[in-house]
């Protein structure tokens, strides 16, 4: 991870309004070291239909490497052509409509950008929405980021977070059927999850970060009378987390923990971060406290990933109405972990 690379911000799905809060955030000011990974008249027709600066909004320069970005003018958007992505190949997608076109260039946006990661050719990455039906169109088999980018970086352990400035949340589980999902809340599964937490907190400058971690079962459980996987996997996994060095407690119970965690005005968090079992356990307080400034990091790679806490809102794409917040949150969380780290 070298800090004086630019970050690459991957395009997202083309038929989303991951182009049109691409451009906002540049047009803003927001993305100065940053280059898009994708296709370039995708981002200059969604700069185009924007018109943000009153003539034919910010220009879009297609660049062959990433080094090239360095020498280009203020207010330009560099946009590195993914690999396999032919130029004009999605001239005619429809805005809203899935597409496997798109789904493809998704894929190919996200591979091109993990590796120049790899390579240590950008700092981080921060990946615009996808749509999950898209990626199953084209024959992408991984059901989203987080799972593709863990096979594209070697299939290291990883871990979804959800975080805004207030509360952190950490998923043992993340893409499958609740039913799936508690026979996927294993020991090793929960240990893993917070070797990994705790792992990925020292890197951002926490010595000792304190680690909640909330219950599968209502009220944790209440001593086996609803649900014995406390007792059975959480427990012995926090345990044995802390004979490791690892500052774990609970389990405790899912639906007060995260009030506890929240660090707000006037109210000092118990924890620096929530580990959950669950997909929507962990990512219902997160989202509930606004998509605006959540923003999804996943843990365990060896870059820095991050990305919006929304999808590709396909009933806003092309009208220009989407708001860029949650983007432009995601690039600020992306430039502190790696000053951190």
């Amino acid at each position: 991870m070298n800090p004086t690379q630019p970050l690459a911000i991957t395009m997202g799905d083309a038929a989303g309004i991951g182009p049109e809060i691409i451009v906002k955030a540049f047009a803003a000011g927001q993305a100065q070291d940053c280059v898009v990974v994708g296709d370039a008249q995708v981002i200059a027709a969604a700069a185009a239909r924007l018109d943000i600066s009153g003539a034919l909004g910010p220009s879009v320069a297609r660049i062959e490497q990433v080094a090239q970005w360095h020498g280009l003018p203020p207010g330009v958007i560099p946009v590195l052509q993914a690999h396999g992505l032919e130029p004009g190949s999605l001239r005619d997608l429809v805005p809203g409509r899935v597409d496997a076109r798109a789904g493809a260039a998704a894929h190919a946006a996200i591979v091109t950008a993990a590796q120049a990661a790899l390579r240590d050719e950008v700092a981080a990455i921060v990946t615009a929405p996808i749509h999950k039906e898209a990626l199953h169109a084209a024959g992408v088999p991984f059901p989203g980021h987080t799972e593709l980018l863990q096979h594209l970086a070697g299939g290291a352990p990883v871990r979804m977070m959800l975080a805004n400035d207030e509360l952190r949340t950490v998923l043992v589980t993340i893409h499958m059927s609740v039913r799936e999902a508690i026979d996927a809340v294993t020991f090793e599964a929960v240990l893993d999850t917070l070797r990994i937490t705790h792992a990925a907190a020292q890197r951002w400058g926490q010595a000792h970060p304190r680690i909640a971690v909330a219950g599968l079962n209502p009220h944790a459980g209440e001593g086996g009378l609803f649900g014995d996987e406390e007792i059975r996997i959480l427990a012995p996994a926090i345990e044995q987390a802390r004979a490791e060095g690892i500052d774990a407690s609970g389990p405790h119970a899912p639906d007060t923990v995260f009030m506890r965690a929240r660090n707000a005005p006037g109210h000092a968090g118990a924890f620096d971060v929530v580990v959950a079992m669950l997909h929507d356990h962990g990512l219902i307080p997160v989202k509930y406290m606004g998509l605006d400034a959540g923003v999804n990091v996943t843990l365990g790679l060896p870059f820095v990933r991050t990305s919006p806490d929304h999808g590709t809102a396909f009933d806003l794409a092309g009208r220009g109405c989407a708001n860029p917040a949650s983007l432009v949150s995601a690039i600020a969380m992306a430039r502190q972990l790696i000053s951190r780290a």
